[in-house]
């Protein structure tokens, strides 16, 4: 609902209030609406960059993303760098969906591309996301290497074309993934590039850039300190978390792995990250130092306004006008 829509309601209360059309329980649901829209015209809306390697890599930060874009009005866009068409053998189960042998190499890198973009779209539905970036890259298959996406990745292109939206959509915040010594080279890469676009901008201008992962509560937050060799992905040591458990609902009976396990199932090409389903109940953020000195300050205002309730006014008002 648009914040004008609040305001001709509150002139509406006024005027059914001197003229004793309005019942109490009506000026009770309307002032609420009204109540809320001055607290989302109170806070700054909330934009974020999502900057991952393959489609399917927002998984990592599902949770978060609905919770911005969804529940709290905000805006988040996304920059998929790659067509993830590596990811070939592991679609037998989705050969049946879309009818080809995409576990055969040339049928499967072909088709991929386009396939998986598509499951990133729907995906994004789900989330929210405003817009796709898609930069076409190649996918050349799993390494460890970061170094190895300059045979196939422009690198230079990629990472004008992140500082170009930087510059341009001025995002409050980056999410990549945590580039750990064990992930794939091409996550780790995607960072890197994402931190060096920030690292472009004034240090007055640059977004507040995570490095998250999915991990699941029973485990401690891994220890990282940076990438050894890429000092920009030094990070902080604050540590934050978004929980995929908390309850809510009707008797608490939902959370928000729900919304996880929705983006999983979007992606049908990738069979080995259906069996992630219920696996991670945490996103875990890392902040990077390059983000600058404002940095620590922004992070835990953006999860302290997250971990608000989930259910709170907003919501109910909206509810009420159903």
């Amino acid at each position: 609902m648009r914040h004008s829509d609040f305001s001709d309601r509150g002139r509406r209360i006024a005027s059914k209030a001197k003229t004793g059309m309005l019942s109490r329980r009506s000026f009770a649901l309307l002032a609420a609406a009204a109540l809320a829209a001055g607290v989302c015209q109170a806070q700054e809306q909330l934009k974020v960059l999502v900057v991952v390697a393959h489609p399917d890599d927002e998984y990592s930060f599902a949770a978060t993303t609905y919770r911005i874009a969804r529940e709290l009005g905000g805006i988040v866009d996304q920059v998929v760098i790659s067509n993830g068409e590596a990811g070939y053998r592991y679609s037998i189960l989705a050969e049946q969906i879309y009818g080809l042998n995409l576990t055969e190499e040339e049928i499967g890198r072909a088709n991929l591309p386009e396939i998986r973009k598509q499951e990133s779209l729907t995906a994004g539905r789900i989330l929210g996301i405003r817009q796709h970036h898609f930069l076409d890259q190649r996918d050349t298959g799993y390494t460890l290497d970061a170094k190895q996406v300059d045979a196939s990745w422009d690198r230079e292109a990629v990472r004008a074309y992140i500082g170009k939206l930087l510059r341009e959509q001025d995002y409050r915040f980056v999410f990549t993934l945590l580039p750990t010594a064990d992930t794939h080279g091409h996550h780790k890469a995607a960072t890197i590039l994402a931190l060096e676009a920030a690292a472009s901008l004034p240090p007055a201008r640059r977004p507040v850039v995570f490095g998250v992962e999915a991990s699941s509560s029973r485990d401690a937050a891994r220890e990282f300190e940076k990438l050894p060799g890429y000092p920009l992905t030094r990070v902080g040591s604050d540590v934050h978390e978004f929980r995929r458990s908390q309850p809510f609902g009707f008797h608490d009976a939902l959370n928000y792995q729900i919304i996880a396990n929705w983006v999983i199932a979007a992606h049908k090409s990738q069979g080995l990250f259906q069996m992630d389903a219920g696996r991670h109940d945490l996103e875990r953020f890392w902040r990077f130092e390059a983000s600058g000195e404002h940095s620590f300050e922004s992070a835990r205002q953006l999860f302290e306004r997250l971990g608000r309730a989930t259910q709170g006014p907003a919501t109910q008002a909206a509810r009420s006008q159903r």
